[in-house]
């Protein structure tokens, strides 16, 4: 699984330095795991730049999440992930965000929100949003390496979409 994740993430390398573009992310129950991921890539520092932990439900609202929207839809949610991204989007100036939020396990599933439920949301200063939401099996880590991987894909495809010239 983590030659794939290279194969991708060196794709979005060169796409996003061709375009000129900048990354943040907004992760939570990925713990910070594409960060890391994006940053064992030599130079990452010319695309990325930088990235929120925002695990619990407070760091969330200190970032600019709505205790309303937490209150109402859940910290693991279509509302949550969006504003996680539009709120990371914001402090750190750059051109893109994505945004991870899930229930990786063992515990804290629901029926309404079963272990492996992953939210994804994409925003960039174009005005584009795109949103996923995912159903992820395995144990925690595979949950979260799984989760990786696929919001390094989602970038990859929504910035493939954009023209800066």
């Amino acid at each position: 699984m983590q030659i794939e994740i290279e194969k991708i993430l060196s794709s979005l390398s060169k796409v996003l330095i061709n375009k000129g573009l900048k990354i943040s992310l907004c992760e939570s129950c990925t713990g910070g795991l594409l960060a890391k991921l994006c940053t064992d890539l030599q130079g990452s520092s010319l695309w990325f730049s930088g990235s929120v932990v925002t695990y619990s439900n407070n760091f969330k609202e200190i970032i600019g999440v709505k205790e309303c929207s937490i209150n109402n839809y859940g910290a693991v949610s279509k509302c949550v992930a969006k504003e996680m991204a539009l709120s990371a989007l914001n402090l750190t100036k750059s051109d893109i965000c994505l945004s991870i939020t899930g229930i990786a396990g063992p515990d804290g599933g629901s029926d309404d929100k079963p272990v492996g439920t992953v939210y994804f949301s994409y925003v960039d200063k174009y005005d584009f949003i795109f949103q996923e939401k995912c159903f992820f099996t395995g144990s925690r880590n595979e949950i979260r390496y799984l989760a990786a991987k696929k919001g390094i894909q989602i970038i990859l495809d929504c910035v493939n979409q954009i023209k800066t010239q």
